[in-house]
This record gives structure tokens, sequence and C-alpha cells, in this order.
């Protein structure tokens, strides 16, 4: 779709190799857009019931209690004992999105899926660093030590469930499930979508950076998952601020 503002200039950095970066203009668009975008998200996928957003002083706030409506915990192997409860949660997505300087990393979520479940990069090994994010962590690799159910999540340490890796589970109850169907979004603003393109074609051989993602000609960029590692977004593009500082989920009060 084309959106009003799409051609103020803004400074973006994109990918040209896993550690190499360089500066284009690309365009932010109109707040009224990015909210509406990313409600319709929610909307058009059928999860409207479970997850609310609403739009003020430049974010869009997905809330939800973290705990979907398709099976958990089934198909775990490592197990780490936890056990998935409703969570309270609340998280900001930036309506103006920006690319920044450097890939963000964080030892806790740093997106959220369209129903409402946090996700995480795909490793168990605490925060990866910037030289981390360009070799596949084999030793923190989620999928392949098993700690992921069948639909690509598990619960944490919080006993709080959230995604890894593509969650499939989620996808399949998706009402406008498809390549053009976005399947979540990166804290930075960005939306996330599966393992082809939006319009339908594969994505080429090395054209996804290391956060895995690419240029997008509706929001700047965009993110994927993918069947191999880093299987979904690994790190953020875009500028967060405070991102320290954003939400944890917490289980529901008593």
């Amino acid at each position: 779709m084309a959106l009003p503002g799409f051609f103020a200039n803004q400074k973006w950095m994109l990918p040209l190799a896993s550690t190499t970066f360089a500066f284009l203009a690309f365009p932010a668009f109109a707040h009224e857009d990015h909210c509406s975008a990313v409600k319709a998200s929610v909307a058009d996928a059928g999860f409207s019931d479970r997850v609310s957003v609403t739009c003020s002083e430049g974010n869009a706030v997905i809330s939800s209690d973290t705990y979907p409506e398709h099976p958990k915990m089934t198909g775990i192997v490592g197990t780490n004992e936890q056990v998935p409860v409703p969570a309270e949660y609340s998280v900001p997505i930036i309506l103006s999105p920006t690319l920044g300087t450097a890939p963000l990393t964080r030892d806790a979520a740093i997106g959220v899926a369209v129903n409402g479940v946090p996700i995480y990069d795909y490793t168990a090994g605490g925060e990866m660093t910037e030289a981390d994010l360009a070799h596949h962590q084999a030793k923190h690799d989620t999928i392949q030590t098993g700690q992921l159910d069948i639909c690509g999540g598990h619960a944490g340490r919080g006993d709080d469930y959230h995604y890894h890796a593509k969650p499939t589970c989620m996808i399949d109850q998706m009402e406008n499930a498809g390549d053009g169907a976005i399947i979540g979004w990166g804290f930075d603003g960005f939306p996330i979508y599966g393992d082809n393109n939006p319009y339908g074609t594969k994505i080429a051989d090395g054209a996804l950076g290391v956060c895995n993602g690419q240029p997008d000609a509706t929001f700047g960029y965009r993110y994927h998952t993918s069947e191999n590692s880093p299987y979904i977004v690994q790190c953020l593009m875009g500028e967060v601020p405070d991102f320290d500082r954003l939400p944890r989920v917490r289980p529901l009060s008593a």
C-alpha cells in the first residue's frame, strides 16, 4: 500500500554483509499510517479478542496475556522444567521507525507476535554480542538443543511463554495466513514476515542481513523467519530509546 509521507528523508542503514553496513536515504511514514498497520496486523489475523493495540506518544502499545490458544510445551526434549502461565504484558512498538548505527541485542524479548506472545532471538545462553550475531551459536540454539515445543516456543525462567523461532501454530491459526501477512513486530517498529517475501517470491540467498531482515518498499525495512538459523529476528536494526528498559514479562497478579 502507498503511505502518505513516505518520501520524507531520513538516514537509514542497510546491511551489505553480516558485519558491514552502509547508510542510504529511506523514509519514515506518518504516525497514523503506522498505527493503523499495527492494529490491522492483529485484527486481520483474528486476534483482536485477545490482543489490544492503542496508539499514543509515538508508540503502538500491544497488550496481551502472552498465553496463546494453541498447544504449549508439547514436543520439548531439552526441558527447562518451566510451566507457562498467563502474564500481564504491554509493550511499545515505535510508530516512526529509524534505522540505527548498530544492531541491538537483548537477553529478553525484541519483538512481539500478532497474538501477543513475545519474540526472543533463537538462543538461550544470555545476551549475544554483536560478534556473536555473525556466527551460529550452536550450543545455545533452542531448536537444535530440543528446548522448543512444536509451535516454536517455550516457557522462560519467569514461566512466561514466548517464541524463539517461527511461530508455526500461531500462523496456522491466522485468518489472513499467507506470505503477505505480518506475523509480528520488532520493538523498533519494523514488521516481521514469514519465510518468503510478502509478495510471494522466495528470498534470494544472502539477501537477509545480520538481524534476519532486508529493505522493504512499504515500511523501509522488514524482518523474516527462515528455515535455518537464526530462524527469526535475532537483533534489531532500528533505534529504540531506552532499549534495556523495555518491559519484561511478569506473571499475572493473584
